[in-house]
């Protein structure tokens, strides 16, 4: 089951990771990478962020480093630009504007190589510069690496911390999940979890049921069949009256 899930996102990030390098002469640049904001709520407005056949939609207002960006794009008919500072490094773009939040244009992407050291410290080298264009989308960071680290779920590689980022698997949500229910060593057990959305009340819940020790795989499997602790409760009650 957790395979399944874990496929499947894999598949989507996949998409967001295509990004890479397209000939620039500055090896720190990624290149054409295009922006247009797509039609949303009067409420909240997102950036689409494309590369080739790739795609990431990013909100305008969950971010502050999208706010320049939501400032500048709330504009007026014209040309405009904009730039989203992030650890991973920095995209730059401009266009032109049909109206608020209305428009579409072209970036660049320089990547800062500060980040790109601490990656190879931690064992989390991309395998190119365009996964840098998906862990500023995603919002992926050493910090939130070595977070994870510290609740015993190291990310393996780049792409275990884009997934963390992307499902928002933050050191407070691991930590969330440990219980006596539950053993939890593997980020990817935690990314699958949050996949199904399995919070810390469900393993409590399990554990007070009686269920002590499950592995991740049997957790998310319960979840999958929609198995509730107070069934799970009630199914021990029946067990023990039919002995």
């Amino acid at each position: 089951m957790k395979t399944l899930i874990l496929a499947a996102g894999t598949a989507l990030l996949s998409v967001l990771a295509q990004a890479a390098p397209n000939g620039a002469t500055d090896g720190l640049v990624v290149d054409p990478i295009d922006w247009k904001v797509v039609p949303s709520t009067a409420a909240e407005q997102h950036l689409r962020i494309s590369h080739a056949s790739s795609s990431s939609d990013v909100s305008l207002t969950e971010r502050a480093e999208f706010g320049a960006a939501r400032a500048a794009l709330q504009g007026g008919a014209g040309p405009v630009s904009f730039t989203v500072s992030h650890d991973a490094g920095t995209l730059a773009c401009s266009g032109r504007l049909t109206g608020a939040f209305a428009g579409e244009g072209n970036c660049r992407f320089s990547a800062d190589p500060r980040f790109e050291a601490g990656l190879a410290a931690r064992g989390l080298a991309p395998d190119d510069r365009g996964e840098l264009v998906t862990m500023l989308l995603v919002d992926a960071t050493l910090d939130l690496a070595d977070g994870l680290t510290r609740e015993g779920v190291k990310p393996k590689d780049s792409g275990d911390l884009i997934a963390a980022a992307a499902l928002d698997v933050t050191p407070a949500y691991v930590h969330e999940l440990k219980s006596d229910a539950m053993v939890l060593t593997d980020v990817g057990d935690a990314i699958a979890c949050k996949a199904l959305d399995v919070d810390g009340p469900y393993v409590r819940g399990l554990a007070a049921a009686g269920y002590r020790n499950l592995t991740a795989d049997d957790v998310v499997a319960m979840k999958a069949m929609d198995v509730s602790p107070d069934y799970a409760r009630a199914m021990n009650r029946a067990r023990g009256s039919g002995q």
